[in-house]
């Protein structure tokens, strides 16, 4: 075969196979030099939706397609303690209450679901004081794990969350006492949690936390959806940090997790009736409502 023809042939294919390549040939790429923005750096350039509930009272949302590796959909209200407002947690000692219901009842700004209770016969299974009064003791044989924490009410409108004292509840000065966990954080500092599955999977989460500024931080995570998976106890703790709090408490989650805001209603997405919408909501013994 002719040497001139054997070379041009070569050229016709390197032409060929450049021209190829500027039309957009996808070359391989490291993508584990990729560097990856931290917690706090993703929710600060997160393009929260928000809105001014009242002076003081914060509500802002939004849907993460990547956070602990999956899609989120979270809720936050944040409280200014300064500023004076009246924290009330509504209750049932037997039946069911809505967050919806105690907030509309209560002429609330925002409200959100609070602690353990039985599902069959309603009413708290933590520790629960209010006004003074013990309503009930944690009962018995409850999860120690599950009540080793407690939000505390003053009557100043202070709020803080606090680790169950060596002698009890019922040791507790403080007029209003809810308990429940676990406890995520205390002094700034993420605890140490149980590997059991409560804590491992993915669930719908409610969370109650302070920060250094005394401002009262709720998170309220949806879960079991497509549309938001949910986070672990670990993963709770760690999103708490990463917005500034110092002290943090797990509060019911799964199909209690609910968020509402005057003139909007419930504003996550509720998974008690097993669709990613505003009407799962499900009846509880304690709400917290703020106004």
């Amino acid at each position: 075969m002719n040497k001139n023809f054997l070379y041009s042939l070569m050229l016709l294919f390197l032409v060929f196979s450049c021209s190829k390549k500027e039309e957009g040939t996808q070359l391989p790429y490291d993508y584990s030099n990729v560097e990856k923005a931290g917690l706090k750096e993703l929710l600060e350039k997160a393009d929260w939706k928000k809105k001014d509930v009242a002076n003081g009272v914060v509500w802002k949302y939004y849907q993460f397609s990547q956070i602990f590796d999956s899609k989120q959909y979270i809720n936050i209200l944040e409280v200014d303690l300064k500023k004076g407002l009246h924290i009330e947690i509504p209750y049932v000692k037997t039946g069911f209450l809505k967050t919806s219901s105690a907030a509309e009842t209560n002429n609330a700004l925002v409200a959100f679901n609070g602690s353990y209770f039985n599902t069959s016969t309603g009413g708290s299974t933590t520790f629960f004081k209010y006004d003074g009064n013990i309503v009930n003791n944690t009962v018995s044989g409850f999860s120690a794990y599950r009540e080793n924490g407690a939000v505390v009410l003053d009557n100043k409108g202070g709020a803080k969350v606090i680790a169950k004292p060596g002698s009890g509840w019922a040791a507790v000065a403080e007029p209003v006492v809810l308990a429940g966990g676990p406890l995520l954080l205390l002094d700034g500092k993420q605890q140490s949690q149980l590997n059991v599955d409560f804590n491992t999977a993915r669930h719908p989460r409610t969370a109650f936390g302070v920060t250094a500024d005394n401002k009262m931080i709720v998170v309220v995570v949806d879960g079991r959806s497509s549309q938001s998976q949910g986070l672990t106890i670990a993963q709770l703790s760690e999103l708490m940090a990463a917005l500034g709090c110092t002290q943090a408490l797990n509060l019911d989650g799964g199909g209690s997790s609910t968020a509402w805001v005057k003139g909007e209603g419930v504003v996550n997405f509720p998974s008690d009736n097993g669709k990613f919408d505003h009407e799962g909501e499900r009846g509880v013994a304690t709400v917290f409502t703020v106004k």
